[in-house]
């Protein structure tokens, strides 16, 4: 029996042009994909975050955030016999804490405090002068419940160490951190803030330190992201141009409502 001869005919190679649109539409949904995840946590911690104002993140809600009174000319110490007190000194500010005219001096990554007028070291601060530092700064009715130098810190605080930690009894926990050297306040966290550093961290996919933006995940990911765009953006100027919109358009026109 003698065979049709287009059985025996080779089927029709596709065409360039659709090979090309299955493999940039294929390439699209493998990085959606990948990106699927990680996009919903972009939007989701954008979204939650944009809910909190910055100031009660920040805890400023509940700080009284003052000015300095203006410095009067008196008999100080002189500055070089503070400066002799100090190693590695490379900086002496003049200036008021809690009621008194002090020296501070920095340098090696350690400030050191003076009164300007006795020359007296007051650095390292005790326990009770750091209470009533955060009392002047806490601007809450809550009370201090617990105050401790730590030289070991919790995530939240990512400053230099040893610092003073001083918890209130307020409904958003509120914690400040205070140098004692210099009795400035470093930080203040409460509730708020650790959500928000929650998303923050989820955001910029920073997973340890949740401060560097500029992470190699967060990098590969951005750069997965922008092709993910231009590939659909491909894939849509592809359907413009063979016409397919329009005809799905009058397809959609042409159907039957239903009844």
């Amino acid at each position: 029996m003698q065979e049709d001869p287009q059985e025996r005919s080779p089927s029709p190679r596709p065409k360039p042009k659709r090979k090309l649109g299955k493999a940039l539409l294929r390439f699209h949904q493998w990085l959606g994909l990948i990106l699927g995840a990680q996009l919903v946590l972009w939007v989701a911690s954008g979204v939650i975050m944009s809910w909190f104002h910055i100031k009660d993140v920040r805890g400023e809600t509940r700080s009284n955030l003052t000015f300095q009174p203006e410095l009067v000319a008196q008999n100080f110490v002189a500055p070089g016999g503070i400066i002799a007190q100090t190693d590695g000194a490379q900086n002496v500010e003049l200036t008021h804490f809690m009621g008194q005219i002090v020296y501070i001096t920095s340098g090696n990554n350690q400030d050191y405090m003076f009164d300007a007028l006795t020359g007296e070291k007051l650095s390292p601060l005790k326990e009770a002068k750091i209470k009533e530092i955060a009392d002047q700064d806490y601007s809450g009715d809550a009370d201090i419940i617990k105050a401790r130098l730590l030289t070991k810190t919790p995530k939240e605080y990512r400053g230099v160490t040893p610092v003073w930690q001083v918890q209130y009894n307020d409904d958003i926990n509120t914690r400040l951190y205070i140098s004692p050297n210099n009795g400035n306040v470093l930080s203040r966290r409460n509730k708020i803030w650790r959500l928000y550093d929650f998303f923050w961290m989820l955001h910029i996919m920073d997973y340890d330190e949740r401060e560097n933006f500029n992470n190699p995940l967060l990098k590969g990911f951005a750069a997965t992201g922008l092709l993910f765009v231009l590939s659909g953006l491909l894939l849509i100027i592809r359907r413009l141009w063979s016409g397919k919109y329009l005809h799905d358009l009058r397809t959609v026109l042409k159907k039957p409502a239903n009844n």
